[in-house]
């Protein structure tokens, strides 16, 4: 009978081994997919931002003459109203990725905007292969909110 009591402790501590094991299994896996899902997220912003950015430059683009070459709000975006049939330079304000809403940073110049960028405090993951959209120095981003997106040249 000792020799039974004995095998049942090895094979309790085998179990236990076990499930401990399968805890720190399950706790590296959330961290890798809590990576992945903030990276999707970091891609998902550059793609809106460069829209973004590039419906600016639709904006500038194309101006009357004798109004502002540079819009507002991001509504006058989706809507402009500066011609006798309204256009659209960008489908409809998109959510931040990194948020979860569509409450925008917007860069101005008085009271026009010249970029956006989102109201994140989080550091982001990539640091290199910035779209040229991006007027900062993606290096020195200690933030998502730091990523501003511009209408430049290349844009236009």
């Amino acid at each position: 009978m000792g020799e039974r009591r004995r095998a049942r402790g090895y094979t309790y501590l085998m179990v236990l081994f076990l499930v401990a094991g399968l805890g720190l299994f399950a706790a590296q896996a959330g961290v890798v997919w809590q990576q992945v899902a903030q990276r999707e997220r970091e891609a998902e912003l550059i793609a809106i931002g460069v829209e973004i950015s590039h419906a600016l430059a639709s904006y500038a683009r194309e101006t009357p003459a004798g109004t502002s070459p540079l819009p507002t709000g991001l509504a006058d975006l989706v809507e402009d109203k500066r011609w006798p049939t309204p256009r659209r330079h960008l489908r409809r304000i998109y959510r931040d990725p990194m948020t979860g809403a569509a409450d925008w940073g917007l860069e101005r110049e008085g009271e026009a905007i010249v970029g956006v960028h989102s109201r994140s405090a989080r550091s982001p993951i990539r640091r290199d292969g910035r779209p040229p959209e991006r007027g900062d120095d993606a290096a020195s981003a200690g933030s998502y909110a730091d990523w501003v997106f511009r209408a430049t040249d290349a844009a236009r």
